[in-house]
């Protein structure tokens, strides 16, 4: 695998159901939403956050589930949006950040046309087949179980202990 250099990238935006989680949706009988999250993924996003590395979560679902979980990464979550195309441009203008500079991590057809605008592509082991062919990168671990982990360690080299952990 190709080691790319974080300094290349500004932004790092993420899909949230399939991504950030393993796809699956827990319903309670009182009609509560819960989803399974990567711990490990927790401490990837203190590195981007100490790196200076903005990290956006980006979902068509409007969910607290996403609220909450973003909150807890110090991280900016925008849900509930129409159009991934028209948020990627947003951003990139807001944040004066070149389309070129956005990592984009997708894994299910509606960040398709998102992700083909954005510099680098990545997806999941187990995303669509449109958004593999689609992606620059399609990694070794599977959704919801440390996809920014695998991101900072074995695409962009960063050493994790030593960015959170030393003097």
């Amino acid at each position: 695998m190709v080691k790319k250099n974080i300094d290349n990238f500004d932004i790092f935006v993420f899909d949230f159901d399939g991504v950030l989680t393993n796809n699956m949706v827990y319903l309670s009988e009182d009609n509560v939403e819960s989803v399974q999250c990567s711990r490990s993924d927790g401490l990837a996003f203190d590195v981007l956050n100490r790196i200076d590395k903005r990290s956006i979560i980006l979902s068509t679902e409007k969910n607290q589930v996403v609220s909450r979980r973003a909150e807890k990464l110090k991280i900016t979550a925008i849900q509930g949006v129409s159009s991934k195309v028209d948020e990627i441009n947003k951003i990139s203008k807001e944040f004066d950040c070149e389309l070129d500079k956005i990592v984009y991590v997708g894994n299910d057809l509606n960040d398709f046309l998102a992700m083909s605008i954005c510099g680098l592509k990545i997806c999941p082991a187990d995303s669509h087949i449109r958004i593999k062919d689609l992606s620059d990168i399609c990694l070794k671990t599977i959704g919801g179980h440390g996809i920014v982990r695998e991101i900072l360690e074995d695409i962009f080299d960063l050493d994790v202990l030593k960015l959170l952990y030393s003097n």
